[in-house]
């Protein structure tokens, strides 16, 4: 069953009405606050059926619990997360290239929020994440996210190494990012069906998991930066698959 939980702030309300609107539960705004952007998104809101109560704005911080609602409060059903059987099905389903994003044990949501909104704009077309030891989909996932975690699969498998191996199997090329690599990002190749598998915050990408790539690549940095932030270093990789699949389809 779909955890409910508190979503607020202008943009992440907006996503989720676009896209999937019948999660909506509750719809909490600041009766004092009059404004256009308020005013449109709360029209659309009740053109949407959810119905809208005006509170005022002690209610709302107590509702965002301190967060930066920006005038808005609702509580949702938040997006159901995918199972292995699922991400099977996907991948057999694919005529095309695939491209995932594995995050092995990454457990803050700012990053896995970043990460996903980041993969939705890059075509990823699913994350796949372990059971153990990583962030759920959580509110502060969904408002960092701004919407991609209504529209990006998310697939929590419970062994990792085997999903792995599995993806390897049927294909997939994959690229896991590790400082100590000997190979540039820049030099590596990374067109056909790609899986970015990253580590986790500080940790970076397990032994175990290192193993099982079919390549391991690093992103040239300047020697006064030891490393990136996860959703950062994600970022740049996924956007170098996506400059050589580009390249690839030109030429």
């Amino acid at each position: 069953m779909a955890e409910i939980q508190t979503i607020f702030g202008l943009h992440a309300v907006q996503a989720l009405l676009a896209n999937r609107s019948e999660r909506i539960l509750t719809t909490n705004v600041d009766a004092q606050r009059d404004d256009d952007k308020l005013r449109k998104l709360i029209n659309a809101l009740q053109q949407a059926g959810v119905a809208v109560q005006r509170v005022d704005k002690k209610t709302l911080e107590k509702l965002a619990d301190g967060g930066n609602h920006q005038g808005l409060v609702v509580t949702v059903r938040l997006p159901e997360e995918q199972t292995e059987d699922a991400l099977k099905k996907a991948v057999k389903g694919y005529k095309g290239d695939a491209f995932f994003l594995v995050l092995d044990q990454v457990t803050d949501p700012h990053n896995l929020g970043a990460c996903l909104r980041t993969a939705l704009a890059a075509g990823v077309q699913g994350v796949i994440v372990p059971k153990d030891n990583a962030c759920r989909l959580t509110a502060t996932v969904c408002k960092v996210a701004s919407g991609a975690a209504e529209s990006m699969p998310i697939y929590r498998v419970t062994n990792l190494v085997r999903t792995l191996k599995w993806l390897k199997a049927e294909g997939i090329w994959l690229t896991g990012a590790a400082g100590g690599a000997s190979l540039d990002l820049y030099t590596s190749e990374l067109k056909g069906s790609v899986a970015i598998v990253m580590g986790a915050e500080g940790k970076g990408l397990r032994q175990l998991t290192q193993k099982q790539c079919d390549q391991l690549v690093k992103i040239p940095m300047q020697k006064k930066v030891e490393s990136l932030n996860v959703s950062v270093a994600a970022g740049i990789i996924m956007y170098e698959v996506v400059r050589q699949q580009n390249s690839n389809k030109q030429s």
